[in-house]
């Protein structure tokens, strides 16, 4: 009989389970995502990928988790004060989404999947970044509301998908639709507009 991995050693291999499976996924994708690659990659025994996970559902719930911890970090700086105004927060989350998926090139390739490739493990992926999303609206929202009339939903949905439509287009071509989004010039012109929007709309 062997002896149970003690606890240290068993988060190590997990983190390095984990970094691995990010890494394939960004390197290879789905098509060659599985557990062989993982563990090749993360230099261990496959079984111990379905003992500490369970298998690949496992894994990317693993990779969700910290994909949502990505979210609340990006989103929810420490020692902030809290917004003043639905305009406010709503500028925040839009901006900080923004420059946060800039930032992380597999976060970008989650969110192309989600689109070119909707499988279920994308899902998952999905799932927890929307989830990770909802909770920062309901604790950071408070009090807060939009004007009357305005559907919040659907304008704040319209906007995080602008962002993330011009953040992919930036990193695949430098471009879209004619504008440039090569400098940061480029993408404080962008910033700029998502502020004028949401001013127009919500209330400087």
């Amino acid at each position: 009989m062997t002896d149970a991995p003690a606890p240290r050693d068993r988060a190590r291999t997990e983190s390095a389970i984990v970094v691995a499976a990010r890494e394939v996924l960004a390197s290879d994708g789905f098509q060659g995502f599985g557990i062989n690659a993982v563990a090749r990659r993360a230099g261990c025994d496959k079984q111990l990928i379905y003992r500490y996970f369970g298998g690949l559902d496992g894994l990317i719930d693993a990779i969700g988790a910290q994909l949502a911890d990505w979210i609340g970090a990006s989103l929810d700086p420490a020692d902030e004060t809290p917004p003043a105004t639905y305009a406010e927060m709503t500028e925040r989350l839009i901006l900080r989404f923004l420059d946060a998926l800039r930032g992380d090139a597999l976060v970008q390739k989650i969110a192309a999947w989600e689109i070119a490739d909707p499988s279920p493990l994308v899902a998952r992926l999905t799932q927890a970044r929307g989830a990770a999303m909802a909770r920062w609206m309901a604790s950071t929202r408070g009090d807060l509301t939009p004007p009357e009339g305005v559907d919040a939903p659907a304008l704040n949905t319209f906007l995080i998908a602008g962002v993330q439509q011009l953040v992919l287009a930036g990193a695949a071509a430098g471009q879209f639709s004619g504008v440039s989004l090569s400098t940061e010039a480029d993408w404080d012109r962008v910033r700029a507009a998502a502020r004028r929007i949401i001013g127009a709309v919500y209330g400087a």
